[in-house]
C-alpha cells in the first residue's frame, strides 16, 4: 500500500477512534442531564388534595393516627418563619409522622437514615390556591438503600403511606 494511502487510512482511523469517544461522552452528557431533570419527580411524590388547607391538615392527621402511626409533631413554616421575622405565603405546613416498630427496625440496620426521620408529609398552597400534599417517595428511596430499608420504607411505610392519603388526594 502506498505511503499517501496508508497516511489516508490511518488519519480515517483516528477520526473514527475521536468520533466514537465524543460520541460515548455526549450518551454519557445526556443520560446525567436526563438523570438529573427526572430526579425530583422521581424522589418527591406530590398530589393535589381535593379538601381545603385546613381540612387536608387534620384529615391527614386522623388518617395518620388511623393507620397505627404517631404524630411526632405538626410545623407551620409560615409562624415558625415569621418568629424569626421571615413573612412567607402560601402555606405550609410539615407533619412529622412514625411509627416506632418500623423506626426501630430501620435504626437497627442502618442509623445514618434517621436523618430522613420522623417521615414527613406537607400540605401547601401553590400561588394559585390550590392545596398539595408531598411526601418523600418512600418506595424510590427504599430501593436506593437496598435490604432492610428496603424492606421497610420501600415495603410498610410505602403502603401504610398509600392508604393514609388514599381519601385526601384526587384521583
Amino acid at each position: 500500500m502506498p505511503k499517501s494511502e496508508q497516511t489516508v487510512q490511518q488519519s480515517s482511523t483516528g477520526k473514527l477512534a475521536i468520533a466514537g469517544i465524543g460520541g460515548v461522552f455526549a450518551g454519557a452528557a445526556i443520560c446525567v442531564a436526563v438523570l438529573m431533570a427526572a430526579m425530583p419527580s422521581l424522589m418527591i411524590r406530590t398530589y393535589e388534595s381535593r379538601l381545603g388547607f385546613d381540612q387536608t391538615v387534620a384529615d391527614l392527621e386522623t388518617a395518620v393516627k388511623s393507620a397505627g402511626w404517631h404524630v411526632s409533631g405538626v410545623v407551620d413554616m409560615n409562624k415558625s418563619m415569621a418568629t424569626q421575622g421571615v413573612q412567607f405565603t402560601p402555606r405550609v405546613t410539615l407533619m412529622k409522622l412514625c411509627k416506632a416498630e418500623y423506626a426501630q427496625s430501620v435504626l437497627s440496620t442502618d442509623r445514618q437514615v434517621s436523618t430522613m426521620m420522623p417521615c414527613t408529609i406537607s400540605v401547601w398552597e401553590d400561588e394559585h390556591g390550590k392545596v398539595n400534599i408531598s411526601k418523600l417517595n418512600t418506595a424510590v428511596m427504599g430501593r436506593v438503600f437496598g435490604g432492610n430499608v428496603a424492606d421497610v420504607m420501600g415495603g410498610k411505610v410505602s403502603t401504610d403511606e398509600k392508604k393514609m392519603l388514599a381519601g385526601l388526594i384526587k384521583k
